[in-house]
């Protein structure tokens, strides 16, 4: 269990700032025209579409990690 829930917080906290950085990224010509609500919004969002992806995946692939991948390296 420790092992899922660390890979899913790391891939939540990946997933929303790739969102983060999509949405600025976006046509932004500074730091200050940045919606930051609707950044956040969008970040918040895609963090928790990663930990429902992590709870279907500890479900079918190896239950120890946050991966679909059952075999191991």
């Amino acid at each position: 269990m420790q092992k899922w829930l660390t890979d899913t917080i790391e891939r939540a906290v990946r997933t929303a700032a790739q969102a983060a950085l999509g949405v600025v990224g976006a046509g932004q010509l500074g730091l200050l025209d940045v919606d930051w609500g609707t950044t956040g919004s969008v970040a918040g969002l895609a963090a928790v579409v990663s930990v429902l992806t992590s709870i279907a995946a500890g479900r079918t692939g190896d239950p120890q990690t946050a991966g679909f991948v059952t075999s191991r390296r």
